[in-house]
């Protein structure tokens, strides 16, 4: 991992380790991603979370303790490995979440069941980041429904803003002449410059292959890949295979030259999470450029 990705954490944690969320008698009302207000009476002393993303939020908010259920497969931070597993966004185990009984339910906007569990009578936030304002917006709508102070939540904030431009600013200007295509399924899925990871890499002055029109992580028609000819392919280990199989593909200049950045598994949760993590996903990204741009076609794997 990168040290500029480690230097913001740190500094991050200094930031935040003079407050830890007190509780507050003041009842606050949040939008969700439907637009129907959410009404939180006092600070949640207990919370599941259905999205990865969403779990690395409340602990970059320093409320970790507070977590009594997760998803299968929030993974960080190391502390959540032993909180309880109640399914996932597309098969959430009802009976289990509301045994928790959690004061909030953080899910996806597209998580089954947040509508049965409402009617059983608990509190759900839906909230699903897709690009970098949203990842802002669900960032304070997290903070503000655990109430903790916008003044702290926005000091973390703005130190993650500035470990992504730090990446940006790493580039080098071959770098900034690339064009890329990044996989974020092997089915396969991309991310556009619509999506969270497109935006970061049209700040880098970096060319996405696949256009916002496309949507932020639209399913990829191979073939179109091989037409558009991207220099730099990113993706993670589980597309690795699949690349070698696909037809026109082995012609692919990235192919050919090795200008193919594989991530390993826990570096590729960390990039397609729109969370607090962004900065370390930027640096990712930056460093795969530098390397595919000073080594040209001579090899550039991770």
């Amino acid at each position: 991992m990168a040290e500029h990705g480690r230097s913001w954490l740190q500094t991050a944690a200094l930031l935040g380790a003079v407050w830890v969320g007190m509780p507050s008698a003041q009842a606050v009302t949040v939008l969700d991603d439907r637009q129907q207000k959410v009404q939180i009476a006092q600070a949640p002393q207990r919370i599941v979370s259905l999205l990865p993303s969403l779990t690395e939020t409340v602990c970059a908010l320093k409320q970790c303790h507070k977590l009594v259920g997760l998803d299968r497969y929030s993974n960080w931070p190391e502390s959540v490995q032993s909180v309880p597993r109640v399914g996932g966004g597309l098969d959430p185990n009802i009976e289990s979440i509301v045994a928790l009984k959690p004061d909030l339910v953080l899910a996806a906007g597209s998580t089954r069941g947040a509508d049965r569990l409402q009617s059983l009578g608990l509190n759900v936030l839906r909230l699903e980041p897709r690009n970098h304002a949203d990842a802002q917006r669900v960032w304070r709508t997290v903070a503000q429904a655990l109430h903790v102070p916008a003044a702290d939540s926005d000091r973390v904030w703005q130190g993650i803003q500035a470990g992504v431009q730090a990446a940006v600013q790493s580039l080098s200007p071959a770098a900034r002449q690339l064009r890329v295509y990044f996989e974020v399924s092997p089915a396969p899925y991309g991310a556009s410059a619509s999506s969270f990871l497109g935006e970061t890499l049209t700040r880098m002055g970096v060319n996405n292959i696949l256009p916002a029109s496309m949507g932020p992580f639209p399913q990829v028609n191979p073939e179109w890949v091989v037409q558009a000819r991207p220099d730099v392919i990113m993706a993670g280990d589980s597309s690795r295979a699949s690349m070698l199989q696909r037809p026109g593909w082995s012609r692919l200049r990235a192919m050919q030259g090795q200008r193919l950045c594989v991530f390993k598994q826990s570096d590729s949760d960390m990039l397609v999470r729109a969370g607090p993590r962004m900065a370390e996903g930027a640096q990712l990204m930056a460093d795969c450029l530098n390397r595919a741009a000073a080594q040209g076609d001579t090899g550039v794997q991770r």
